[in-house]
């Protein structure tokens, strides 16, 4: 067939573009792969890794949560510099916040994308040998170890008389929704027990209490008072609750009253409880409900201002407890107007 030459111009020119169409189309399907995106990721990982200050932040975050004050402390740096650092790191995904009262707390990003989590590892472990690495962990464990002096100093202070004195979320009705859970002539474990007001109950029933408390002073007080109510049943062991110092699945009850917002780690305490817990064993938690009256940690040495139901599910569910129920089971009229949570679980 003979076409004319502007029909074969036209002819040539739709051609063309049908070619130049079908070439974008591919070109586009080529950029918008997963392979390029991840490529384009791990370019903007890169970038990020590749300040200093960044990745000594990061090897502070790999270890432990931290608040900007204390990193502060840590890397001896102004708070607008590690600001800004921490909100590129955000932007990119690597560390998420957490606000809790007037304070922001940073943490390493785990859901971050494998191929991301292992380039930030990867610098992380390049410099670990560091002196400046090494001088970072050294202010990192002063920092926890200060943690850790502070709510040990308010209970030694307060030792004998915390009964006495007003600690949220403590009352008759919250207690009374606690011992309905008690089975007789079994052991329990209270966890966090100060004096130990509440085992001093559950001992005139219980086949054995074992109070675990971090306060050297909470411990010798409990010791006493057990020995001066004659009770044979009831001891009392220094330990931290996040590391129990009670053999596996050696008892059938345990207790986190009014204690778990005292853990640097609530989580870490909840699989301890689990730990320990024999087959068919119950936790029972009682705590405050999550609020925002910041003086609690001055006042009370609070290092959590309560937890969301949601939050205290979680836990019990991650360690593998089931029949999980999570209630609120008092409400004070006061200001701060604090609400008591109840969560239990078995093992």
């Amino acid at each position: 067939m003979v076409r004319s030459g502007s029909t074969q111009s036209a002819f040539q020119g739709n051609r063309f573009r049908r070619r130049f169409r079908s070439r974008m189309l591919a070109c586009q399907s080529i950029a918008n792969s997963p392979k390029l995106a991840t490529m384009a990721d791990s370019w903007e990982t890169l970038k990020l890794l590749a300040d200093s200050t960044r990745v000594r932040i990061l090897s502070l975050l790999i270890r432990e949560e931290l608040s900007v004050a204390e990193l502060q402390e840590v890397l001896d740096m102004g708070q607008s510099r590690i600001s800004s650092h921490l909100g590129l790191l955000r932007q990119g995904e690597l560390v998420h916040d957490r606000r809790e009262g007037k304070k922001t707390f940073y943490a390493i990003n785990r859901s971050f994308d494998p191929q991301g989590l292992a380039l930030m590892e990867a610098a992380c472990a390049s410099v670990e040998g560091s002196e400046q690495i090494a001088s970072d962990t050294a202010n990192l464990k002063r920092i926890l170890e200060k943690r850790k002096q502070q709510s040990e100093q308010y209970f030694n202070s307060v030792a004998g008389r915390l009964g006495k004195n007003y600690c949220p979320g403590r009352s008759w009705e919250a207690i009374g929704h606690f011992l309905l859970h008690l089975t007789p002539k079994i052991t329990i474990a209270d966890l966090g027990a100060g004096e130990g007001l509440v085992s001093q109950l559950l001992a005139r029933r219980a086949e054995k209490v074992i109070c675990i408390d971090n306060s050297p002073k909470m411990v010798e007080f409990g010791s006493e008072l057990a020995k001066k109510n004659g009770f044979t049943n009831l001891s009392y062991q220094l330990g931290d609750i996040e590391e129990v110092p009670l053999q596996a699945g050696s008892v059938d009850l345990a207790l986190l009253s009014q204690a778990l917002h005292h853990a640097q780690h609530p989580e870490a305490a909840v699989e301890e409880a689990f730990r320990i817990l024999k087959p068919g064993g119950e936790l029972i938690i009682i705590d405050l409900l999550e609020h925002q009256f910041e003086k609690a940690r001055e006042l009370y040495a609070d290092v959590w201002l309560g937890f969301s139901e949601n939050a205290l599910y979680q836990y019990l569910k991650n360690a593998g407890f089931r029949k999980i129920e999570v209630n609120i089971v008092a409400r004070e009229s006061d200001e701060p107007n604090f609400q008591t949570v109840l969560a239990s679980g078995v093992k």
